[in-house]
């Protein structure tokens, strides 16, 4: 299974995430299927790559409870919601 979770990056006491596409099995620091998107917890800076996302829930990965909060933040459900619809 897929999770779209963050990985941590940046240095001591400076953390910045990138947001991965990453096996379930994996740890966090482990190898990630791909980049989604990039969070700054400091500047609260998102950088979202919303299509690659779209097509990986879409495909049924599961975000995390965080990852999640940020996507609503962004409306990227309200995307997928449109999506769907369009092609129903």
């Amino acid at each position: 299974m897929v999770k779209l979770r963050l990985k941590r990056c940046g240095r001591k006491q400076r953390a910045v995430y990138r947001i991965v596409a990453i096996d379930l099995r994996s740890r966090r620091e482990g190898k990630d299927l791909r980049k989604v998107g990039f969070y700054d917890p400091m500047k609260n800076q998102t950088y979202l790559n919303v299509p690659v996302i779209l097509y990986f829930l879409e495909k049924g990965a599961q975000p995390t409870e965080t990852v999640q909060n940020l996507f609503k933040k962004a409306e990227v459900f309200n995307e997928l919601l449109s999506n769907q619809m369009r092609f129903n």
